[in-house]
């Protein structure tokens, strides 16, 4: 299976102005063919009978060379990887937009998710020094695994550059057996079968009021002045923080299940149902439900486990962990189930946490 590795690069003045470049030749791309392909598509809706072909990644890339690169001499200092990288990726997100599974493309900005891809000759020599077309040997913080790759992902947070690639790895083979349920909340993270609970970072949360004075002390400077960059830069770097801090976390909780339980049992939550609600929105975003999710995903298949995903249906919080009945109703001010028909009393979180694991059988 691939496997992806990220981590931080050590840079100096002329890396960190050619990466600036190499992220502006992309963003220069996507948005140049994001303009053309949304041309294309107003004119077919406005000329139903004398409709153009759609471009595929090819089409846009040789329009590219013949029409932008010619008359743009700064292309040519970086990889021609770059630019035709991000048309690839500007394709696959109008698929997505078709397919209905995505909105439609937007427009890129400068110091907004600045990031590009090489692809050739990428090669890992010594313990942290990795060597990119164009830009050269680039050296990193930790050390890198040896293996082989031939193509990298370049990435700016803040002020800090982040490098990734993927490589292959063999999946490990597991030899526990033993099922484990997981609950998944607000007040708590995760409440595990076994009764373990495992309490969320909620970073967002111990920092929204720092996060909200750095924001209400920038409303009277000038915008693109070099005050107004100034403080910016330093709330980009408590978004980067808080992110950090939640990451850290479920890297922890979701490598510690998957290394050791067999068997992992969650729900299938509904996080975008969750996050309509206003006074939800900001607890749910805080603990991360979806990337808990995508790493169990990958985590499980390395190391041999298995994930079972719940239907979100499943009354795994009305339902009675001992004797199975089922209570018609039970408000989020309940915190202990209490059965109506054997009186067994449990922490609602551990009670469904147990049911999630009996539907393993």
């Amino acid at each position: 299976m691939l496997l992806g590795f990220k981590t931080e690069l050590k840079l100096n003045a002329r890396q960190r102005i050619l990466l600036a470049k190499h992220c502006g030749v992309a963003r220069h791309a996507w948005n140049w063919g994001l303009w053309l392909t949304k041309n294309i598509l107003d004119h077919n809706q406005a000329n139903p009978k004398e409709k153009l072909k759609f471009p595929t990644a090819i089409d846009l890339h040789k329009l590219l060379v013949a029409l932008v690169k010619s008359e743009n001499a700064w292309y040519y200092e970086c990889s021609k990887s770059t630019p035709q990288s991000a048309l690839i990726a500007l394709r696959e997100a109008w698929k997505r937009c078709f397919k209905k599974t995505a909105g439609v493309p937007k427009f890129k900005k400068k110091g907004r998710r600045d990031s590009f891809t090489l692809e050739g000759t990428v090669k890992i020599s010594g313990s942290n020094k990795i060597q990119v077309p164009v830009i050269g040997v680039l050296k990193t913080y930790e050390r890198l695994p040896q293996v082989s790759t031939k193509s990298c992902a370049i990435s700016r947070i803040a002020d800090r550059w982040f490098i990734s690639f993927r490589f292959d790895v063999e999946q490990q083979e597991s030899c526990k057996t033993d099922i484990v349920g997981v609950d998944l909340g607000i007040k708590a993270l995760a409440t595990l079968s076994t009764g373990e609970v495992v309490i969320g970072a909620k970073s967002y949360k111990k920092y929204a009021a720092k996060l909200s004075r750095m924001q209400w002390l920038i409303r009277h400077k000038v915008i693109g002045s070099s005050n107004w960059q100034k403080a910016q830069f330093k709330i980009a770097i408590l978004h980067r923080k808080i992110a950090n801090i939640r990451k850290d976390t479920l890297h922890k909780l979701t490598t510690l299940l998957a290394k050791n339980h067999g068997v992992i049992v969650i729900e299938d939550l509904n996080v975008s149902g969750m996050m309509a609600n206003h006074k939800l929105a900001a607890s749910v975003a805080d603990m991360g439900f979806f990337e808990l999710r995508r790493q169990l995903t990958y985590k499980c298949k390395l190391y041999g486990s298995k994930l079972v995903i719940v239907d979100r249906w499943f009354p795994s919080s009305k339902t009675c962990s001992n004797c199975g009945t089922k209570k018609e109703t039970l408000s989020m001010s309940e915190r202990m189930f209490e059965c109506s028909h054997c009186g067994f009393k449990i922490d609602r979180d551990l009670n469904a946490a147990i049911n999630l694991s009996k539907t393993v059988s």
